[in-house]
């Protein structure tokens, strides 16, 4: 078959896709011409039809799994024309697949099983473009694939430009189902909770509505929010033991074990022992480095707007603190806020208990906070305020102008805008304006940022 006939055959099935995206109602003539080309090409049916799940297909044909694992990371399929439009046939029914089990979600009331098959087909489609399953919707991988994108071939998207915008609509699309279940009643049958993969907006969802929830309901609501807790936090400390730890203490004489070994200065210093007529190096002394860090005793102070809009980096910033709280001397205090104020540092070491003591508002006054927190700067030098909010604030100048005095004293003063999975956030303009211009600018973005920063003064 020519390169015309396949290049029509590719254009028909993304044509195909495309109608049924925008329109789930099937158009005959372009469900049966892509039926035929699927057919011809040797892949199965299965993959036009949207309620057919990745994974059943790839159970049924397990050949496939290795052709949807970076099958939208773009690559040079070239023949003596440049392009091999054979494959190209191919690889449109199957990203076809993708897009349309992730993108055409439909509409109505969605059961647990129909959450957790799109939560899977998401997952195939992160690995399509190059990412860990979960990587794009929650942020909780290393970066992956967003630096994959080379832009190769003709028309290949970049996608290092690309996969920063696909994330936040993942997130937003499962966000949509969640809402459509009826999550109490979910939660009261052990059978289909158990179906639930937790996810951010699972757990929004959960805090909204703990208050309203008892007995099984609110037992398998909380064994999801500590599972996807105790998912994040290990993603965290991963994170914190990565970032930058402080300078060696060569105060402090190292550690004479074999793991502290320096073996190539042991070697150098010897040389002068060394017997030609033996040929042996003969070791009158070992050399050991020095792994002591210089530390002193820190506090760091987080706090967390914990109005409707800011749930994601609540979430976040709560498993940090509690990350941080097993450092040692570092002297960690958690406080949430929106019209009012909660103290939640004697739960500071279990994120899971203190997430259940926030209650999710909707206005915002950090004022009540800032109350709390001044008092805790005894020593200003030795202290770090972490405040985490999209500051559109009731009461802005009167906060600021406390924000400010609070970074004269000299507090390491950090404010935050959004730690969130996707890295989509708002932030108060006059606010962002004024921090720039005190010293102090907003970290917005993936919460590594964060963690580089408090590390990074911390130890």
């Amino acid at each position: 078959m020519g390169p015309d006939a396949d290049e029509n055959r590719r254009q028909l099935l993304y044509w195909r896709l495309l109608a049924r995206l925008f329109d789930p109602a099937e158009q005959p003539a372009l469900e049966s011409a892509g039926l035929a080309v699927t057919e011809d090409i040797g892949l199965p049916a299965g993959l036009l039809d949207p309620r057919v799940s990745l994974d059943s297909v790839v159970q049924r044909h397990p050949a496939l799994a290795a052709e949807f694992d970076g099958l939208m990371v773009p690559r040079a399929d070239a023949d003596a024309t440049g392009r091999d439009r054979a494959a190209e046939v191919r690889r449109a029914a199957l990203v076809s697949k993708v897009l349309l089990n992730t993108f055409a979600t439909g509409s109505g009331t969605v059961t647990a099983g129909q959450l957790a098959a799109w939560q899977s087909d998401a997952a195939w489609l992160e690995r399509a473009l190059g990412c860990k399953p979960g990587e794009l919707r929650t942020g909780r991988g290393a970066g992956g694939a967003a630096g994959t994108g080379t832009g190769g071939g003709t028309g290949n998207p970049d996608l290092s430009t690309l996969i920063p915008q696909i994330g936040p609509e993942l997130a937003g699309l499962e966000a949509d189902l969640v809402k459509r279940m009826h999550l109490r009643e979910v939660l009261a049958d052990n059978a289909l909770a158990s179906r639930l993969t937790p996810s951010m907006s699972l757990i929004e969802q959960l805090l909204r509505d703990k208050d309203n929830l008892d007995g099984i309901a609110l037992a398998n609501a909380k064994a999801l929010i500590r599972r996807f807790v105790d998912e994040v936090a290990e993603v965290l400390r991963t994170e914190v033991e990565k970032a930058s730890v402080g300078e060696l203490d060569r105060s402090v004489p190292p550690k004479r074990v074999f793991r502290n070994l320096d073996l190539k200065r042991t070697v150098e210093k010897n040389l002068v022992n060394w017997n030609p007529e033996d040929e042996r190096l003969y070791v009158d002394r070992l050399y050991y480095r020095q792994t002591a860090r210089k530390t002193t005793p820190q506090r760091l102070i987080v706090v967390v707007d914990q109005s409707g809009s800011m749930v994601d980096s609540m979430v976040n910033c709560t498993i940090l603190a509690s990350i941080f709280a097993g450092l040692p001397k570092v002297d960690v205090h958690l406080i949430a806020y929106d019209t009012r104020a909660v103290d939640l540092t004697p739960w500071v070491g279990d994120p899971f208990e203190a997430l259940l003591r926030t209650d999710l508002g909707g206005g915002t006054d950090g004022t009540v906070a800032m109350a709390l927190a001044q008092p805790r700067i005894a020593e200003p030098r030795n202290t770090v305020v972490v405040w985490i909010s999209d500051f559109y604030e009731w009461r802005g100048e009167e906060l600021f102008a406390q924000m400010a005095a609070v970074h004269r004293s000299g507090t390491k003063f950090i404010p935050v805008g959004s730690v969130t999975s996707s890295g989509r956030g708002s932030v108060n303009p006059w606010f962002r304006e004024r921090f720039k211009d005190q010293g102090t600018p907003v970290i917005s973005g993936h919460i590594r940022k964060l963690v580089h920063e408090l590390k990074t003064f911390l130890t």
